[in-house]
């Protein structure tokens, strides 16, 4: 029934395009934006970044980038959708510092869309529940919103997964971490994140806007294995890509 009025709707009052401001229909990009976007198709296996030269390949194979750098310990898979560059730094940007609800929901959805056809390959292990990032409450009452749940909700809506915000906190209101080094990234958030509620035997969906050096999810993901969670993988809308000079 709510399928059907969505539908509705979205035929009475079409969305316009974020990106170019044509219409859009049900979705918040039109399908030619969507189609520009810098989809990975052949994700590395260890952080999601994309394959070199393997653009055409289908999403799924199984293999590592010459780049990583991540050397995770509680993260099992990470996936990413897209890679970090135009348009998609300018839509992170303005979902997270300027509150535009519609671009977050262009990231969620994308993200969404990227992992249905993941999990329809045969290459998605669906997890019991997603996890947004959770920001520390200092943080959460001067941003008004966390910009993680705000995607994870098209991503729980398209797979049907529940997101679950409660039971997991963060504990250390840390510095932003932009500027910051791998190494300094890590110590930045030491002690972080603290899970109260049982996990035994759960599997864990980590959701997050971007993915960097990956210390903040291996920083939450070791704090979900400590509670018993039996596997943690993170799925982040874009990944950073080191380019070649």
């Amino acid at each position: 029934m709510h399928s059907e009025v969505n539908g509705i709707l979205a035929a009475l009052f079409p969305r316009c395009c974020v990106l170019c401001g044509l219409a859009a229909g049900r979705w918040s990009l039109c399908a030619g934006c969507w189609a520009d976007l810098p989809w990975i198709r052949t994700p590395c296996v260890r952080c999601g970044g994309p394959l070199a030269g393997t653009d055409a390949a289908p999403a799924g194979a199984a293999d590592v980038c010459n780049h990583c750098a991540i050397s995770w310990t509680a993260v099992d898979r990470a996936w990413s959708a897209l890679v970090y560059e135009y348009p998609v730094d300018r839509l992170v940007t303005q979902a997270k510092f300027q509150a535009r609800a519609e671009c977050a929901s262009v990231l969620g959805e994308s993200l969404g869309i990227y992992l249905r056809r993941l999990r329809n390959l045969g290459s998605l292990a669906a997890p019991d529940w997603i996890l947004p990032v959770p920001l520390h409450p200092s943080r959460l009452a001067t941003r008004g919103f966390n910009q993680a749940l705000e995607i994870a909700q098209p991503v729980s809506r398209c797979l049907r997964i529940p997101i679950r915000v409660s039971g997991c906190a963060r504990v250390r209101n840390t510095v932003e971490q932009t500027a910051l080094t791998g190494t300094a990234r890590r110590r930045n958030l030491r002690g972080a994140f603290r899970v109260s509620a049982g996990l035994s035997g759960q599997h864990i969906a980590i959701v997050d806007d971007v993915l960097t050096t990956g210390s903040t999810v291996e920083a939450l993901a070791a704090a979900l294995r400590e509670g018993g969670a039996a596997s943690v993988q993170v799925w982040s809308v874009a990944r950073t890509v080191r380019r070649e000079r």
